[in-house]
């Protein structure tokens, strides 16, 4: 008798229907949902309504089967978000003699400007 061992570390998603994976199926099967009532439902011209159902099913398949490095559109989404959250500039300073009786092994601190400070510094308005 031959003895196979199944593989469990390939790190890939199964695939449902069709070859696509469940992620990229119901993102599939949502967008096909927005295409069809913006076609359906819009009280626009046709013309309108053709041009908006198609610009849905490019997005649509854009975010269900693009993977730039890898990573689906929505991973990237979440980095881009989490690059924008944290602060830029990080400022070492010794502290005071005052400070260093109280905490002996505490030499350094870190002090992180304000959002809007650092922009008003650098003469530029955050979004």
């Amino acid at each position: 008798m031959q003895r196979h061992e199944v593989p469990t570390h390939l790190n890939i998603e199964d695939k449902a229907f069709a070859g696509l994976t469940m992620r990229q199926l119901m993102v599939a099967i949502i967008g096909l949902a927005l295409a069809y009532s913006a076609m359906s439902e819009a009280p626009l011209p046709l013309a309108v309504r053709l041009a908006a159902g198609a610009t849905v099913l490019l997005v649509t398949a854009a975010v269900s089967l693009w993977q730039p490095a890898g990573r689906s559109l929505e991973d990237w989404a979440f980095v881009l978000l989490r690059y924008d959250s944290i602060p830029r500039v990080v400022v070492w300073r010794v502290r005071t003699s005052r400070e260093m009786a109280t905490s002996e092994e505490a030499r350094f601190e870190v002090v992180l400007p304000d959002r809007q400070e650092l922009d008003i510094s650098h003469g530029s308005v955050h979004r």
